[in-house]
């Protein structure tokens, strides 16, 4: 049996000192549509960590969302997510997939390589390409082209596209062939301070990236079976509202 995967909105939580945001935030993400949540938090300390990663654990679990940790094998095993994702200052993929398991899911940042891609695609679930464009997060982020996700595709790969993606260009990675747009601030605004979104804000945010997703997917010439994919994220949008 396959592996379920991320799909459409793949919401990335920003950083955040404060318990209570980060659940009302993810809440409203996958109530927009985000098939999955990947929770990343460079700020706090492990036990902040692990309080928070164990409360969207349980959202996301509720909600039937997929829930995926950043960097820490540790840390997923012990809050029971889903899968994990690492950067390449993060371990060896195969050693982490050794320390984490075959079930869970693995993704890998392959940044703009598409040798790193193919370096892990029997390890990797999925491989995420990026920044495909300016991202606010890590604005000084390589730079990865569209067309990686067309030979991933042909290689038999699910690629997710990261950085810079927004309502206003989600289109084009799915067009390009991506399964997955991994958002931070399109979807939950700035992390703190005035520009942090309120939960009316972060659904419908979420409602707009899914919804140019799906517009790219049905003019895209490339990619996976495009009728799989729109069904997929129709029944996540339907089970959510």
């Amino acid at each position: 049996m396959s592996k379920r995967l991320p799909t459409g909105l793949y919401a990335l939580t920003p950083d955040t000192l404060d318990d209570d945001w980060p659940a009302m935030a993810v809440s409203a993400a996958i109530r927009g549509g985000a098939s999955a949540v990947q929770y990343r938090n460079k700020v706090a300390d492990a036990a902040q960590r692990l309080r928070q990663a164990e409360r969207l654990a349980r959202i996301c679990r509720e909600a039937g969302a997929l829930f995926i940790v950043n960097d820490t094998v540790e840390l997923a095993k012990a809050v029971g997510a889903d899968g994990l994702h690492i950067g390449r200052d993060d371990g060896d993929p195969a050693t982490v997939r050794a320390a984490l398991g075959a079930q869970p899911i693995l993704g890998v940042s392959c940044y703009d390589s598409f040798e790193r891609a193919l370096a892990v695609r029997g390890i990797a679930d999925y491989v995420a390409f990026g920044s495909v464009f300016v991202s606010a997060v890590k604005p000084g982020a390589v730079r990865a082209p569209l067309e990686l996700f067309g030979r991933a595709h042909e290689a038999g790969m699910h690629a997710v596209a990261i950085g810079g993606i927004d309502a206003g260009n989600a289109h084009e990675v799915a067009r390009a062939g991506a399964r997955a747009a991994a958002v931070i601030t399109a979807v939950f605004g700035e992390a703190g301070g005035a520009g942090r979104a309120d939960a009316t804000q972060i659904e419908g945010n979420a409602r707009r990236v899914v919804a140019a997703f799906v517009t790219g997917l049905r003019t895209t010439t490339s990619g996976p079976d495009v009728s799989v994919k729109l069904s997929r994220i129709a029944s996540m949008r339907t089970k959510r509202g």
